[in-house]
């Protein structure tokens, strides 16, 4: 079973130049390419007898082709996985099933997270140890340690990236996973906004202490607002704004650390107390495109839940069935099946019988 160790990096100041210097090259590899492969694309549509079409090898080697002379001081191994991504970003956009379908995007230096990725980084006395682009010495490049332990000798793919002016390391690794005890019992998980019901009661997915974070970052982005309102552009450059900024980026990493728990802690329950469990099939973007309970909907993390539970389920060979959003559930007589038809169908106003 190939699992993840999340952890984030001590970085001093020499490194987390490097690093960023990485991340934006990344961007610049992932943002040529997809300019590159859309060119192939349409000239190959236009006259396809004398324009091949695109593909990883060929975008690649038009890319090296054309490297500029900053490029040979960066790692080529940014730019290959970089190409290696977007090849498997347009493979996905034929498979609509996958969760985040779409036409692969131009990324943003703007965007909250920025990352590399590296084949040739070593974990060398507990510590990782990234591969050093040529044009910096070795007195310039120190190995990068970690706040927790690592649980690999060994990493093959590990991406690294920026997140709340913090670094981290996703690191690959092979465990072998014992199986749980069968139960024989079943459940059925129904998810609303701000709690989960399931056969033993109920879960709040927003507490009381998420309330008031979410109080805290609303008067923060209010602050922010109102400085770029006064100051426009340069607002941002002020050190006043940058200290704000930085306090709504850690209540939001305490959101998001307060709720990943509290689904890591429910799911391990489910799977160690039930053998199969039902959930329901939601069409979560839909949902949210309505606009009514957005907000709640997106702070109840629906899909995530969902990926957790999965995941556990496949780790620990339990059943996990999805339930079809159009099945008459509400409708329908758990005893004997019955469905309710004409007035005595329940709707959200009740039924019209009682």
């Amino acid at each position: 079973m190939i699992k993840t160790q999340v952890v984030k990096l001590k970085v001093n100041k020499t490194m987390q130049k490097h690093l960023d210097a990485l991340c934006d090259y990344r961007r610049y590899c992932w943002n040529k390419g997809l300019e590159t492969w859309q060119l192939m694309y349409e000239a190959h549509s236009l006259n396809k007898q004398d324009n091949l079409s695109p593909n990883e090898r060929r975008v690649r080697d038009e890319l090296v082709a054309n490297k500029a002379d900053w490029q040979y001081d960066l790692s080529a191994r940014c730019l290959q996985l970089a190409v290696k991504d977007l090849a498997n970003a347009w493979k996905n956009f034929f498979d609509k099933a996958q969760p985040d379908w779409g036409t692969p995007s131009f990324k943003s230096k703007k965007a909250p997270r920025q990352g590399f990725k590296t084949d040739r980084a070593k974990i060398v006395n507990g510590k990782l140890r990234l591969d050093k682009p040529r044009s910096i010495s070795k007195e310039f490049w120190f190995d990068l340690s970690s706040y927790e332990a690592l649980k690999m000798s060994e990493v093959k793919v590990v991406s690294i990236f920026k997140e709340k002016n913090a670094y981290y390391a996703a690191l690959p690794y092979e465990e072998e996973v014992s199986g749980k005890s069968k139960t024989h019992q079943k459940t059925a998980v129904d998810v609303n906004v701000g709690h989960f019901n399931y056969t033993d009661g109920q879960i709040n997915v927003l507490p009381a202490k998420l309330q008031k974070l979410y109080k805290r970052i609303k008067h923060y982005q209010r602050m922010l607002a109102r400085k770029r309102e006064v100051n426009g552009k340069l607002a941002t450059k002020s050190y006043n704004y940058y200290v704000v900024r930085t306090k709504l980026q850690r209540d939001y990493r305490k959101v998001a650390n307060i709720q990943n728990d509290l689904l890591q802690k429910f799911t391990t329950n489910l799977v160690d107390d039930y053998d199969q469990i039902v959930i329901e099939d939601l069409a979560v973007k839909e949902m949210m495109m309505t606009h009514v309970a957005s907000k709640g909907m997106q702070r109840s993390l629906f899909s995530k839940f969902r990926q957790i539970l999965t995941y556990k389920c496949d780790w620990y060979s339990k059943e996990l069935i999805l339930a079809d959003k159009t099945y008459p559930s509400t409708q329908r007589c758990a005893e004997c099946g019955y469905v309710k038809k004409g007035d005595e169908k329940i709707t959200l106003q009740g039924n019209k019988t009682y």
